[in-house]
């Protein structure tokens, strides 16, 4: 197990480096003067412009921008702004949000997409199973900032059961509303995963010779067959961690939510290419870790994938 992890391990680090020079380079090759958006209506002489470009090292080559940005990061230096404000600074004053709003919405993604699946698939054919498949198009057939509308429309103004902005009522009631936007596209997809591989599994032949070696049906299905069911679902769950963090993005604008989103939102608007690229790092990171979570439990799931 411990070689297994030390490979996965040694494959993150060109996958970091590649993922953030991506990043890095789309930035910075953007159209428009980030230093000329600083200053808005006003017009700084050449001499004060090419000043600060100096100090952010704007004039060098992309290259070594991009050596000199990630000599920060292996320190733990995100950069700072244009107002020599730490990026990590605005990350973390933001984080707290987005972190339970992610979370909120992972679990209620994890507690009601596997459970629904399950039942539909232990039901398959049935009215429920009917019904799981006929919501689960639905959401996905709609895109999650027009169900946001409709949810602040119909569960906040008008049954008045929700807060349809801010999070002045606290965690987590403020957040359950936008955690189910933000989990409702991952949930169905979860949902009719778990399902589908559920219906699978229970009818491979290992679980035929179980049942009729006598073992117990809901033994066989809880020990065996949801198991085996479960790799396909932890790997949508580790992808899902990104859909939930750019979700978060267009979420956290519905709900006027103060997170890591909406400050990403606001630095590409105001051309801040350090906070853009710092807060993007970060989000790299998160994805990598849960991908690397993910390849670990494969080995936990299923021990044949570890010497593979």
């Amino acid at each position: 197990m411990g070689r297994y992890v030390i490979r996965r391990l040694l494959q993150v680090i060109p996958v970091f480096f590649g993922t953030t020079f991506i990043i890095f380079a789309g930035v910075f090759m953007l159209p428009g003067d980030p230093i000329r958006a600083l200053f808005g209506d006003k017009s700084p002489g050449a001499a004060v412009i090419n000043t600060i470009r100096e100090k952010y090292h704007l004039n060098d080559p992309l290259l070594i921008q991009y050596y000199e940005y990630m000599k920060g990061v292996v320190v733990g230096d995100l950069g700072v702004n244009f107002r020599d404000r730490p990026v990590l600074d605005i990350i973390l004053q933001a984080a707290p949000v987005s972190i339970k709003l992610g979370l909120t919405a992972f679990a209620f993604e994890i507690i009601v997409g596997i459970l629904a699946g399950i039942l539909a698939g232990l039901r398959r054919g049935g009215y429920f199973d009917n019904l799981v498949l006929i919501v689960t198009t639905l959401i996905i057939s709609i895109p999650s900032f027009v169900l946001g509308f409709v949810s602040q429309l119909t569960l906040g103004l008008e049954l008045g059961i929700f807060p349809v902005s801010s999070i002045r009522e606290g965690w987590p009631y403020a957040y359950i509303l936008p955690a189910m936007i933000l989990a409702a596209l991952g949930l169905a997809s979860l949902t009719r995963l778990t399902r589908t591989s559920l219906v699978e599994n229970l009818r491979a032949d290992y679980v035929r010779t179980a049942i009729a070696k006598g073992l117990p049906r809901k033994r066989v299905i809880g020990r065996h067959a949801f198991r085996n069911s479960l790799i396909p679902v932890v790997t949508l769950l580790g992808i899902d961690i990104g859909s939930l963090i750019s979700g978060a993005i267009i979420t956290e604008g519905i709900f006027n939510l103060p997170g890591v989103g909406q400050a990403l939102f606001r630095a590409i608007g105001a051309q801040e290419n350090t906070v853009v690229v710092g807060i993007s790092v970060a989000l790299v990171l998160i994805f990598i870790l849960a991908n690397l979570i993910v390849d670990v439990l494969y080995g936990v799931l299923d021990p044949r994938i570890r010497y593979d």
